[in-house]
């Protein structure tokens, strides 16, 4: 990806080196740094699911030079989220190692969430929206169901999908034809 910025670029090396073929794609990475880049002053941001950090440094780079906003990454992987860590990441961001299911009760509310792992977004959806402040957005990505996708695959997305639609407090928007597909939620305010 010639375009994408260093942060990116050295994340896409990571998971190859590392044989992690999970990885947000490019356009859910740039619909990460758009409303990056929208988070309210002294906002927090929540990624569930670090892997090799791509996605991470979508957020960052959408951030650009703000210093005001906590970025917090969760993943179950302590070793390939050690390497994540290695790379020099602003100040405000930290990593939590855990199942982002359990996690996201201890960790606070959040402007931004990305669920991109199972723990979050799979099992304990319900403790990731309730984690979203009023006016927060979630991102839940690889919501698109492939024509040569398994059945376990497509049980697991409409499982999503439906449990989304669950919330009268979210406002919803299919965007499944978007990269791996995208189901962007907004926190209803009061």
């Amino acid at each position: 990806m010639p375009d994408a910025p260093a942060s990116v670029t050295a994340a896409l090396d990571r998971a190859d080196a590392q044989g992690f073929a999970l990885s947000s794609e490019p356009g859910v990475g740039e619909l990460l740094s758009a409303l990056a880049a929208a988070v309210p002053e002294r906002g927090r941001i929540l990624e569930l699911g670090t892997g090799a950090g791509v996605g991470l440094a979508w957020l960052v780079e959408g951030l650009g030079a703000r210093g005001d906003v906590e970025v917090v990454s969760v993943d179950v992987d302590d070793h390939l989220q050690s390497l994540v860590r290695q790379w020099p990441w602003p100040s405000w961001v930290r990593f939590e190692t855990g199942d982002g299911a359990e996690l996201v009760t201890t960790l606070g509310s959040f402007d931004l969430v990305f669920a991109d792992a199972p723990g979050g977004k799979t099992h304990g959806l319900d403790r990731t929206v309730a984690a979203l402040n009023p006016g927060g957005v979630l991102v839940v990505d690889d919501m698109a169901i492939w024509p040569d996708g398994d059945a376990e695959q497509r049980e697991r997305i409409e499982k999503v999908t439906a449990e989304l639609h669950t919330f009268d407090d979210l406002v919803l928007a299919d965007l499944t034809d978007h990269s791996s597909g995208v189901i962007l939620a907004t926190k209803r305010r009061g």
